[in-house]
């Protein structure tokens, strides 16, 4: 069995409420606020706790904000690896307007890294990337942070032994597509993420499928996870292409279905299990996810009997 390692460099402290009425002008009287730490690795060390499963998180912390965040990490039970770093963590706000089951999703700006903060981070990350140990990288990247730090991080992750799961977006997942190292072990994009990268449409799993075998070709991954919401989700090797689709579920929020996925897929990989069990495995808990109120994650009983109802064809 192999150690999961998430990498998260822009963490959050999410703030989730709710309102009546999402309106300009007067003060909005909020129901009481929900606490919980956030960002892309973060999220999957969590979810991997809820699916029964154990992780580190390395990540970057700056300020109160990144003090509170580790300390209530440290209480739900993760194991955390603090890079620490200048100005403080960011947060985020996530309102539910109660009359239409709207949510709005709001993003504090990151501190911008300072030169030679990079340097440190590779410095420190280098002795955790041990061998067959599985790395997930996810989330943004903070300001002053080269674009493709993951194909960095991944070389390393190479040298020493490990395999790299990546799950990111806008400028570095751009850079990631173009990735000319060692390739990924797997990388994840959803649907309109892969348009924005490629400039193209895709208008079924078929033609997204294609789009991923060709990075696969081009060496940029070994595997390519690709979200289509609610229709289901590819998966793509060099040797397989397939959809696995849940069961229609009823969204209360959306926030942390990309990360109870990723932790799931890398939980069945960790364990030696199929490229297509561990998608399965993903959908499943990313409909669980959505199942659950404002910012909470998957649940491991409710994954367990959507995974029953997931169909999977080739594609």
């Amino acid at each position: 069995m192999s150690e999961i390692l998430t990498v998260t460099l822009n963490p959050a402290l999410d703030v989730a409420t709710s309102v009546d009425h999402v309106v300009a002008g007067p003060k909005l009287r909020c129901e009481a606020p929900r606490y919980d730490p956030g960002g892309g690795g973060v999220n999957v060390s969590r979810a991997i706790l809820r699916l029964g499963g154990r992780s580190r998180a390395f990540m970057a912390l700056g300020g109160d904000t990144g003090s509170t965040l580790q300390s209530m990490l440290v209480a739900e039970g993760t194991d955390v690896v603090a890079f620490a770093v200048s100005g403080n963590t960011r947060q985020s706000f996530a309102v539910i307007e109660k009359t239409s089951g709207k949510q709005y999703r709001f993003q504090l700006p990151s501190p911008a890294w300072p030169p030679g903060q990079t340097d440190a981070l590779l410095a420190l990350i280098g002795p955790h990337l041990t061998a067959h140990s599985l790395i997930v990288m996810s989330g943004s990247l903070p300001p002053g942070v080269p674009a493709d730090i993951a194909s960095t991080i991944n070389r390393l992750a190479v040298k020493h032994g490990a395999q790299l799961i990546l799950d990111t977006s806008g400028p570095a997942l751009e850079a990631a597509a173009t990735n000319s190292g060692p390739p990924f072990a797997l990388l994840r994009m959803d649907g309109a993420e892969a348009t924005e990268v490629s400039g193209q449409s895709f208008a079924n799993p078929a033609e997204l499928a294609d789009y991923g075998q060709q990075l696969i070709l081009n060496g940029v991954a070994d595997h390519l996870v690709m979200s289509m919401g609610a229709r289901g989700t590819a998966g793509v090797s060099a040797d397989e292409r397939f959809f696995c689709q849940p069961p229609k579920l009823d969204t209360l929020s959306a926030i942390g279905a990309g990360d109870s996925m990723v932790a799931a897929i890398a939980m069945m990989l960790s364990t030696g299990g199929s490229f297509r069990d561990a998608v399965r495995q993903g959908v499943a808990a990313a409909g669980s996810a959505v199942l659950t109120p404002a910012t909470e994650l998957c649940s491991k009983a409710t994954a367990d009997e959507i995974l029953e109802k997931v169909v999977t064809d080739d594609i």
